[in-house]
């Protein structure tokens, strides 16, 4: 079974969060502790919602059955439903709720899901019947029999996440002829006869479960390099990190041509795994035409914002011959610093020259290079 885009599937999923989480050491349900500006259960229905998934069916308990309903109160195709004893029951609850062609079942503590991680989990069971995300093992894991421990081969050995996707029919019978203790829904639906495949993960997915988990959930940084260059020609502003300089030159382009924008703009995307801005905004549609380059800054910083990324610090270096740039420095700082709502502190622009080298030195051109870190924006503030 293929997906055809003429005739899209009904695609849905269901969110897990009827569990305790009594490991977690919090006093209530980890699904509603909030990192940064949202609660976990919001960070992974924000993910899915962007995706192809059109419905999404939340599981919970009695316990918190209100709390999950003024969540997904704001939220179009998310409907609540009561679990049950086991994870088992709650996830066959879960699928009977909505009925759909490819259902994609996910523990609500995994809120670090990234829309490829569904998006290729989809595609598999499109295909294959199933797509269940897993990561290669890192650890050398032993099975231990009495005072015995022996390696298993760790090429071998993968470690099972969720999002686990399937055609809405063969994981439904799965569960209905379910019969046991299972770990997980790729072996519920391995049980029945079916086969589980494999698709990539990420270890930035990680369930939360522990207290640990909850101090630095996601200690990864991310940097960003950013490069771009534009010829200098009569008739046009020269415009610099949204500053207009009093040139007789300026910069050729489809937008308002500001080179240090657009390297900053792609540094940011390329550390947020964004495509660049020649996809984002093509110089093709007309519709950038003169477009104001911060206009489009802003724009980007919605998309790193959106992944639950902040800005840590931006350094960037303008390689022009002319004009001088000393004086407006602090002025070009300070109109990115606003754009992307940071302090000035947290971006650093520079200048040099090429010793009149090349088309830069010819006084022909002006370019940028720009580097960027982006870390998980845990605590709401940007």
């Amino acid at each position: 079974m293929k997906y055809n885009a003429d005739s899209p599937l009904n695609i849905a999923a269901v969110i897990v969060c009827a569990g305790k989480g009594e490991r977690s050491g919090l006093p209530y349900n980890k699904i509603l502790h909030v990192i940064g500006r949202k609660t976990v259960l919001e960070k992974s229905l924000d993910t899915f919602l962007h995706t192809r998934v059109s419905h999404i069916t939340v599981v919970t308990s009695n316990d918190d059955i209100s709390a999950v309903r003024d969540i997904t109160s704001a939220y179009d195709n998310v409907t609540v439903t009561l679990g049950g004893d086991t994870r088992a029951q709650s996830v066959y609850l879960g699928l009977q709720a909505y009925p759909c062609d490819i259902v994609l079942i996910h523990d609500g503590a995994r809120p670090y899901v990234t829309e490829d991680i569904i998006e290729h989990a989809i595609d598999s069971a499109i295909e294959y019947g199933s797509g269940i995300a897993a990561v290669p093992c890192v650890d050398t894991v032993k099975r231990v029999k009495g005072d015995k421990a022996h390696s298993l081969p760790r090429a071998e050995l993968f470690n099972a996440q969720t999002p686990q996707a399937f055609r809405y029919s063969e994981i439904t019978d799965a569960y209905s002829r379910a019969n046991g203790t299972f770990t997980d829904d790729a072996e519920v639906y391995e049980s029945a006869g079916y086969t589980p495949r494999l698709v990539e993960g990420a270890y930035d997915n990680v369930k939360l479960t522990t207290p640990a988990d909850f101090i630095n959930p996601n200690k990864s940084c991310r940097i960003g390099i950013g490069f771009d260059l534009h010829r200098l020609v009569e008739g046009r502003k020269l415009i610099l990190g949204g500053v207009t300089l009093d040139y007789h030159l300026g910069l050729l382009g489809h937008s308002d041509a500001d080179v240090l924008t657009h390297a900053i703009m792609d540094a940011l995307l390329s550390a947020a795994d964004l495509p660049d801005i020649g996809v984002l905004f093509p110089d093709t549609d007309d519709k950038y035409l003169g477009i104001s380059s911060i206009t489009l800054l802003k724009q980007v910083l919605s998309e790193v914002e959106r992944k639950g990324l902040r800005i840590g610090n931006i350094s960037a270096v303008i390689i022009a011959q002319q004009p001088k740039l000393a004086p407006v420095i602090g002025d070009i700082r300070r109109s990115l610093a606003d754009a992307l709502n940071i302090k000035v502190t947290q971006i650093n622009v520079s200048a040099t020259t090429t010793e009149k080298l090349g088309l830069i030195g010819e006084g022909n051109a002006i370019a940028a290079n720009a580097s960027c870190l982006l870390m998980e924006n845990t605590d709401g503030k940007n």
